[in-house]
């Protein structure tokens, strides 16, 4: 009942008694709360952390592996191919056989789909046969010294969503010359128009040049051919004949490593040697582009040459790159029509898989089949298609990014076309030829570059500023001047690089030697106003607040620097004859960018200065006032006690306060972005662009096709990021718990 003596209602003693068990409990159950709350938004945050970097390796980690080779396909033959061709998708492969038949079989089911009678084996031998890269045509040679070119032309349609591929063989075209026999080696070429190249040794030791064009009349429909010859000389046991995509280079080898090359454009002329190899050369093949030749050696080297342009002037072919050996000599060599790989078949019948560019061994194995007689890459890079003695094997390859290593991420590559090694990115070209650049070099200097340039500006105007309003500057004064600087944080960093790119970087260049006249000047009125400001009379200076010197710096500064300004075209005339930018190209060979490191330095330093000034000016504002009371207690002056007493006591602060710069100046993008040239250059010149990792990640990522190789490269130019700043924090760390244990006793 209520009022009842009784009960706990009734008795306010008792009421007492439960308020005051009852607060304790909620405090240690809302503490208990709280730390929970606390643990889990800091393992929380660990965890999303850790997620990231999981989620960043698990992306980048795919770049490091290797091929994956499986058998995809395996036919028996009878006789044995001489030349294959396999379709984009590996559903048929198209074969010279020893009979002089070519025929079209299904991979999956092993029948023939076409075949066409070229050569009458009871009339003449077949000799040879050969397949075009681009899969347009099989060449057949036979003995009677004529070749025929058989055109093959793929179809691919669908049906209620399967797709289907048909084949054509087409009606033979035949080259001979009525005086002379056409014997091996031999090579030819068609385009997409239908027109062919071909050339071939002669018996009586020449080379024979035919060319044959079609062109279409748009409006009759018409077509048109012509066909010419030319012949040049050929050098003494000549074992192989390469051409070019083009079809303005014909390459060969002869005994002895020799490399010649005759120019076809548009006939033949004579024969020039360009390389001496040192051993036997046994196979021969152009890479993608027609500018790098793969050499095969008798003692099983792999070899990459390509042309470089010497110092007399003359181009000649240079020795790159060499790949691990073979066990025994190289038989057969096919490239790929995709990118710079290449696939090699020894005299054991072992594979192996190359990149050029990466200097990569992709994958070895087995051929599946025995006597290997030819060899070719899908027109996709995707699949190997071998004939031995007895089948026919296609070999599935899995070969996501072979264009990458660490090597070629780090290291200077010699790309085709360049005349030494060189740290290049240069992630997208115009067509196939084109050799993806891939080094991480330029874009780290870039990212130190910048920097180390912003931490030049921001290091001494931040923690310098911060020891003046923290120890020297009015309380009055300074409780404007800290908020303000503050605030500059908040300022979006697309629009300072917006401004310094637009406004900044032109004005900086009109005036840049006044500029430099400001580095010299700044200091001088400033020690010039400081020894004015100490030779006042000591009254004069007692009526003015503490601090309050620093208008008068201001003042001074401001015109200081419009003197510089004025005298901007007398001191450029007289120092640099008129142009600073002419002088510096002239005399120290250095190029002017308008958008270069010393602007974004300024832009970045503007937004950096904020951070370090308000951590550094706080560890300043924690130093114990007992120990500064006590230092001036004893004697010393106002400057002495700062520099010290204080500086070292706040030094953990301060250090903690640069490494937060650098982090932000280290992930800065939009600012690097517009402010710069964005190129990827190495170089230190502070009158050159540059571009950093994180702003290489945000012009590229946009274009990257999702878990193609340049996506992945990005993500491991972000784990580098990640990887670089993770060091420098946790160095940084450990000197800041060393920095304060030692200043700890003050």
């Amino acid at each position: 009942m209520r009022g009842d003596a009784t009960t706990p209602e009734g008795d306010p003693g008792a009421l007492a008694a439960v308020g005051a068990v009852s607060i304790p409990d909620r405090r240690a159950l809302a503490d208990r709360i709280a730390a929970i709350v606390v643990r889990a938004g800091g393992v929380g945050i660990i965890a999303s952390i850790l997620a990231i970097l999981v989620f960043i390796v698990a992306e980048v980690w795919p770049l490091l592996g290797g091929a994956r080779v499986v058998v995809d396909a395996k036919l028996s033959v009878d006789p044995p191919a001489q030349a294959l061709l396999v379709d984009p998708y590996r559903s048929i492969v198209v074969s010279v056989d020893g009979d002089g038949h070519v025929r079209a079989r299904s991979l999956e089911s092993g029948s023939v789909v076409d075949e066409r009678k070229v050569i009458d084996v009871s009339m003449s031998s077949l000799v040879a046969g050969l397949a075009d890269p681009e899969g347009r045509f099989l060449a057949l040679l036979d003995g009677s010294g004529s070749i025929a070119v058989v055109p093959i032309a793929w179809q691919v349609s669908f049906d209620q969503g399967q797709r289907k591929i048909a084949v054509e063989i087409g009606d033979p075209s035949s080259y001979q010359l009525p005086e002379d026999r056409l014997v091996m080696p031999f090579v030819a070429r068609t385009t997409e128009d239908g027109s062919e190249v071909l050339a071939a040794h002669t018996a009586t030791g020449q080379i024979a040049l035919f060319r044959r064009s079609r062109e279409v009349n748009d409006f009759t429909g018409e077509t048109k051919e012509s066909e010419s010859r030319s012949f040049a000389a050929a050098p003494a046991n000549l074992q192989h004949l390469v051409l070019d995509d083009e079809q303005e280079s014909l390459f060969g080898s002869a005994a002895g490593g020799r490399i010649y090359r005759w120019d076809a454009r548009p006939s033949l002329a004579p024969p020039i040697e360009v390389a001496q190899v040192d051993g036997d050369i046994t196979a021969l093949t152009l890479l993608l582009g027609g500018r790098a030749l793969v050499v095969g050696l008798e003692s099983g080297g792999l070899q990459v040459w390509f042309p470089t342009v010497a110092a007399e002037g003359h181009e000649s072919l240079s020795l790159i790159r060499k790949f691990p050996p073979h066990a025994s000599a190289i038989r057969h060599l096919t490239s790929s029509r995709r990118d710079k790989g290449f696939v090699a078949v020894d005299a054991a019948d072992n594979v192996g898989l190359y990149y050029s560019t990466s200097e990569r061994v992709l994958w070895r194995g087995p051929a599946q089949v025995e006597a290997v007689r030819a060899v070719v890459m899908s027109p996709k890079g995707d699949g190997i298609a071998m004939s031995g003695s007895q089948s026919i094997s296609v070999l599935e390859v899995d070969n996501p990014h072979p264009d990458v290593s660490l090597w070629s991420l780090f290291a200077p590559v010699w790309y085709e076309g360049y005349s030494q090694p060189e740290y290049v990115w240069q992630s997208t070209g115009g067509t196939d030829d084109f050799e993806p650049k891939y080094s991480l070099t330029p874009l780290l200097i870039g990212t130190l570059k910048g920097t180390f340039y912003s931490l030049l500006i921001a290091i001494p105007l931040g923690v310098l500023g911060a020891m003046y309003v923290s120890q020297f500057m009015h309380p009055r004064l300074r409780n404007v001047i800290k908020p303000t600087v503050e605030l500059m944080a908040a300022l979006p960093s697309v629009v300072l690089g917006f401004l310094a790119g637009l406004w900044l970087a032109p004005r900086i260049e009109e005036v840049f030697s006044a500029l430099l006249l400001m580095i010299v000047a700044f200091p001088v009125v400033i020690i010039v106003s400081g020894s004015l400001w100490e030779r006042l009379p000591v009254r004069w200076r007692n009526r003015m607040p503490v601090g309050s010197e620093a208008l008068v710096f201001a003042v001074t500064l401001a015109l200081a620097g419009a003197g510089c300004l004025a005298l901007n075209d007398a001191f450029e005339a007289a120092v640099f004859g008129g142009s600073f930018q002419t002088w510096l190209r002239s005399v120290v060979g250095l190029q002017y960018d308008q958008r270069n490191a010393i602007v974004v330095g300024l832009a970045m330093g503007f937004a950096v200065i904020p951070i370090i000034f308000a951590i550094s000016e706080d560890a300043f504002s924690n130093v114990p006032r007992t120990l500064v009371s006590g230092s001036l207690a004893l004697g010393a002056n106002r400057w002495q006690t700062v520099s010290r007493i204080v500086l070292p006591t706040a030094s953990p602060g301060i250090f903690s306060a640069i490494m937060v710069g650098f982090g932000r100046a280290v992930g800065e993008t939009m600012i690097v972005l517009m402010a710069t040239g964005n190129t990827p250059i190495r170089d230190w010149s502070p009158f050159n662009g540059f571009r950093t990792l994180s702003a290489n990640i945000a012009v590229e990522i946009p274009e990257a096709p999702q878990f193609g190789t340049l996506y992945r490269v990005l993500f491991l130019a972000a784990l580098l990021l990640f990887a670089v700043t993770f060091a420098l924090n946790t160095l940084a760390e450990l000197v800041r718990q060393r920095l304060r244990a030692r200043y700890a006793r003050l």
